[in-house]
């Protein structure tokens, strides 16, 4: 995506890259899910057989970039999923390192956004990310660049004193309106 002068476009600032080792971890562990369960386990050998095939074409499909105002993933071959997810609204991207993700040298970075459904869950999940560190850092300075977290200043003395002038004669109605309720609950 390129800007042409129009300020509202985005604009690419990194498309991510996965590691492919992330092919063998989507291998070695659907195979293992298969091998514990009683129908997995009938499936199991056309997964050993053509599950190399469908990990090519999953890995192939995945699709992460940072752009100037959003972060946008897209996965899948039968059951495709594209999320655009505002740069303003992701709070956090916290890593998840399990044994086997460290052991393959990989790692999961969870994006939780401001009103996400449920506690404790992610809107999105990116697993395998090359140097997924310095991807989160990325993301997380264009978010405060584009929301100004991270230039955040206290209001001047002017400034407050400018605001409270103008809050007064609202303040001084509601104490008027508070005292007349208060008048009429004691005569009742």
């Amino acid at each position: 995506m390129s800007n042409t002068g129009n300020s509202s476009k985005a604009t690419s600032i990194h498309k991510a890259e996965f590691d492919p080792i992330l092919k063998k971890y989507v291998y070695i562990g659907t195979a293992l899910v298969l091998a514990v369960t009683i129908v997995g386990l009938i499936i199991l050998p056309f997964w050993l057989i053509l599950g190399k095939i469908y990990i090519d074409r999953y890995f192939n499909n995945l699709y992460c970039e940072l752009t100037t105002r959003a972060l946008h993933f897209k996965k899948g071959i039968w059951f495709q999923t594209e999320r655009s997810i505002p740069l303003d609204k992701i709070q956090d991207l916290t890593f998840h390192e399990g044994p086997i993700l460290r052991w393959l040298g990989l790692s999961k970075l969870m994006v939780e956004t401001a009103g996400q459904s449920a506690q404790g869950t992610s809107d999105m999940s990116l697993t395998g990310i090359v140097n997924a560190r310095k991807f989160r850092e990325m993301v997380m300075d264009q978010r405060d660049n584009i929301t100004d977290r991270g230039h955040y200043t206290t209001p001047s003395f002017d400034q407050k004193s400018s605001s409270l002038n103008e809050l007064a004669p609202i303040l001084t109605e509601i104490h008027k309106t508070l005292q007349s309720i208060d008048k009429k609950l004691d005569n009742s």
